[in-house]
């Protein structure tokens, strides 16, 4: 699950600055440049507000599960 969440972040984040995407996101640049390179879990609790704040669906990083 990390590694699909790690990806699909540093995807979603694009030309943006970690600084610009991790307040887009509600993360600190810091623990969101972490959970991009894998050394920080994301809580489901977490996960939901940062793919709240983006407008995008979980089925969308786990399409194969819904």
């Amino acid at each position: 699950m990390n590694v699909k969440v790690a990806k699909f972040l540093r995807k979603a984040r694009g030309e943006l600055s970690y600084l610009e995407f991790s307040k887009k996101c509600g993360l600190s640049p810091m623990s969101l440049n972490r959970i991009e390179l894998g050394e920080q879990k994301i809580s489901l609790d977490k996960l939901e507000d940062v793919l709240n704040r983006l407008r995008i669906k979980l089925s969308d990083i786990f399409p194969d599960e819904f």
